[in-house]
């Protein structure tokens, strides 16, 4: 990591789950009104807990609609799956919303985990390894075709965040492609992972501080902070379910501002 931490960010990340539209599109208006720096919500087809029959949204029209509701937050799913788009789709379809967001998107791109969505969906499972062989594969499509495209993001380059912990395959995937990582990590594997993402870094003879360190978080890692960001931790962002917990996300809040 850089000698210098950049300034703290903070993100709140809203899970399309049993909820209703209206109730997510004012959560994702009052996130932006408290400072949030940036807004998610996530790329599944249905619940991750609780009912498997509940109410649950697709990510990204949820996401083009986010674009349409704030007006300076940065947005984006946390994570796409890989393997549910054509990855020269995928980046059209993120150029698009860029140009709806007017620059605010980051394209969110993971290789997949989630097995209910790939059986009823029609797509192929496979194994993990195939998986992240997979995502291998799309990230210069996807950057390549994000080059080509007419017109070009707004903001351009536009950044990819790659979410994950592989040190085998992720990681080295991020210090080659990423403008972002996000990691689910205590501090103590946090502080693991940036070091080996910075050796990484160093062995393709890129500078890592153009990477930027987000860890997702949940409300009970709010007293963890502190060990987050002096591990390296950039840019905090709270996973919130309905109903939400805007007392917690003023406290983001609060803690940013100190740092």
């Amino acid at each position: 990591m850089a000698d210098k931490q950049p300034q703290a960010r903070i993100g709140v990340q809203f899970h399309p789950q049993h909820t209703t539209y209206a109730s997510f599109a004012e959560a994702v208006r009052r996130a932006e009104a408290m400072g949030a720096d940036s807004i998610w919500t996530w790329d599944h087809f249905f619940p991750l807990w609780g009912s498997g029959n509940g109410n649950h949204f697709e990510g990204w029209t949820l996401l083009t609609a986010m674009a349409t509701l704030t007006t300076r937050a940065e947005l984006g799913l946390m994570v796409s799956s890989n393997s549910y788009r054509n990855p020269n789709l995928l980046a059209d379809m993120a150029r698009t919303v860029d140009h709806i967001s007017n620059g605010r998107v980051i394209l969110g791109i993971g290789a997949g985990w989630f097995e209910q969505d790939y059986r009823e969906y029609g797509y192929d499972f496979g194994t993990a390894p195939r998986r992240l062989a997979a995502l291998r594969e799309a990230l210069p499509v996807i950057k390549s075709r994000l080059e080509r495209l007419t017109p070009p993001p707004v903001r351009n380059p536009l950044p990819i965040l790659i979410g994950g912990g592989g040190e085998k395959v992720t990681l080295r995937l991020v210090a080659r492609y990423a403008n972002l990582w996000n990691g689910i990590v205590s501090p103590d594997a946090l502080r693991r992972k940036n070091a080996l993402i910075d050796r990484d870094c160093g062995e393709i003879g890129r500078d890592p501080a153009e990477i930027e360190r987000t860890v997702l978080i949940n409300e009970g890692q709010l007293g963890e902070l502190d060990s987050l960001w002096e591990a390296g931790g950039t840019h905090l962002i709270l996973g919130l379910g309905e109903p939400w917990n805007f007392v917690s996300v003023e406290r983001l809040v609060r803690w940013r501002e100190a740092h």
